[in-house]
């Protein structure tokens, strides 16, 4: 892989990590239109470290937050922050769940599925639609809601489906406060990177031989910076309910791929 290869994939990675337009998606997108051959299958590691800079753009974002979270929890009270932990290990379940017993049929739908992407993409197009008409409310996300919204990240694995699209639309629809429904939903995925992180390094499947190390450091620079600025730009897009935007770029893009993949 060389330099331009790791900019391009960290900027990706970064940026679709957070926009609510699907990053397995795009990549399944991507190999089709370019081969599979073009997506390194040394990648792994590098997948690794991509994800491991997005997660920690997240943390960056909120530092804040996070800070506030430790100090509640240090307090061994069942105050709010406290509760927000709690809320987040419910949401987790689901897609612990579904990546335990079904990480099999998962990864079988990732083989230039298109169709299914296509089909994904509008299913997000419409969530984010929706989301985007809801009123905006203060009510904070219940234990119930994060329930619920964690069964959307769980369905969020399927290829075209976005996560944080997903999650964000989800609880917006609960009538969850647009600012607040943001905040969960990208505090809610950093523990299950942090362990899909430390489950494929655990597995003895990646090595360390023949890797650019000047590549995979590119790639993390070029996923950090993107993450920090696609983090930043979409609580502010709730806020403001500029959803649409990207629930016509995703109805779009899906149905072209729908299209795309009939004709051929």
């Amino acid at each position: 892989m060389d330099t331009i290869d790791a900019i391009i994939l960290g900027i990706i990675q970064g940026l679709t990590e957070f926009l609510p337009v699907s990053s397995s998606g795009h990549l399944e997108l991507g190999k089709a239109i370019l081969g599979a051959n073009s997506v390194p299958e040394e990648s792994l590691l590098f997948t690794v470290v991509l994800h491991f800079a997005t997660a920690l753009s997240t943390l960056v974002i909120f530092r804040k937050d996070i800070l506030d979270i430790i100090k509640g929890i240090l307090k061994f009270q069942w105050n709010e922050d406290m509760q927000f932990l709690a809320k987040i290990v419910v949401s987790m379940l689901p897609a612990v769940i579904v990546g335990l017993f079904f990480e099999e049929q998962l990864e079988a739908l990732f083989s230039g599925n298109i169709i299914l992407v296509g089909a994904m993409l509008i299913v997000t197009a419409a969530l984010l639609f929706l989301a985007d008409k809801a009123k905006d409310t203060n009510k904070k996300v219940s234990f119930s809601n994060a329930f619920i919204i964690g069964v959307s990240q769980a369905i969020a694995m399927l290829p075209g489906i976005s996560r944080s699209g997903a999650t964000i639309s989800t609880s917006v629809l609960l009538g969850n406060d647009k600012t607040k429904a943001a905040r969960f939903s990208f505090l809610m995925v950093v523990p299950l990177i942090f362990g899909k992180i430390a489950k494929d390094v655990l597995s003895g499947d990646i090595s360390m031989e023949s890797q650019n190390f000047t590549a995979l450091s590119i790639g993390f620079v070029a996923a950090f910076i993107a993450g920090l600025f696609a983090c930043t730009w979409m609580i502010t897009l709730v806020k403001k309910s500029k959803l649409s935007y990207f629930a016509i770029y995703c109805a779009i893009v899906g149905i072209i791929a729908i299209v795309v993949s009939f004709s051929n």
